[in-house]
């Protein structure tokens, strides 16, 4: 449930600084309270949105410190989390992955993939 998924984020935010926890839950719930008119459905673009928010908590860095991090451009990433890129590349996922230091099954091993929408409709 939506309930668990944001018990485990919130456990995960001890660190995160007051502003940076309100705009996080802000994205999620305009992400979750559009998901595919209310049936608890996440298209990828949002889950993979949410799963780069969550590493960079995890990692304790920033957005921007992530994309310096990974040899990826501030605006791309940034265009990635803020919603206006919703088609991010298993290239730029792998690069992410790789100035993480985790392996591509890691990044999707979150509860965030386990209701994503049908794609193919």
């Amino acid at each position: 449930s939506y309930f668990t998924f944001f018990l485990i984020i919130y456990s995960n935010f001890a660190k995160v600084n007051s502003f940076e926890l309100i705009i996080f839950f802000a994205i999620v719930y305009t992400i979750l309270k559009d998901s595919n008119k209310g049936r608890g459905y996440m298209d990828i673009g949002n889950a993979v949105r949410l799963r780069i928010l969550e590493l960079c908590n995890e990692h304790n860095i920033t957005v921007n410190k992530l994309a310096t991090i990974c040899g990826i451009t501030q605006s791309t990433l940034n265009n990635i989390v803020n919603g206006r890129n919703n088609s991010t590349t298993v290239s730029t996922v792998k690069k992410i992955c790789d100035g993480l230091n985790i392996h591509i099954v890691d990044f999707f091993s979150s509860p965030i993939f386990d209701k994503l929408e049908q794609e193919i409709k």
